[in-house]
């Protein structure tokens, strides 16, 4: 069985993050599209596809969903453009980029 995680943008610029089971993202997003169900995306249509990775088990695809959910918006937006180098720099932690960074007592 195939399964996705999607990123959507919604009409107020945020995103929203979901993941599905089958074979077929097209119709989960014309779900979304409709309003099908109550929620996030029902009250901030229309929403457009921005990302989608596909996964052979929901459980991936649902793992990776918790995680994005997690990221800043700088994250997603460099996932969205595939920017892998910026999507590195932004996951490191502050404290590891302080200390990669020159000091002013050097």
């Amino acid at each position: 069985m195939n399964a996705f995680v999607y990123m959507l943008r919604c009409s107020d610029g945020s995103y929203y993050v979901g993941s599905a089971r089958g074979a077929s993202l097209d119709k989960r997003l014309s779900e979304h599209e409709a309003g099908t169900y109550p929620g996030y995306t029902s009250r901030r249509r229309p929403v457009t596809l921005v990302y989608a990775e596909q996964f052979e088990r929901i459980a991936d695809a649902v793992a990776a969903e918790r995680r994005i959910k997690g990221w800043s918006r700088a994250k997603k937006e460099a996932l969205i453009r595939g920017d892998w180098d910026d999507l590195r720099m932004l996951a490191r932690r502050p404290a590891a980029q302080r200390l990669s960074e020159p000091s002013a007592s050097s």
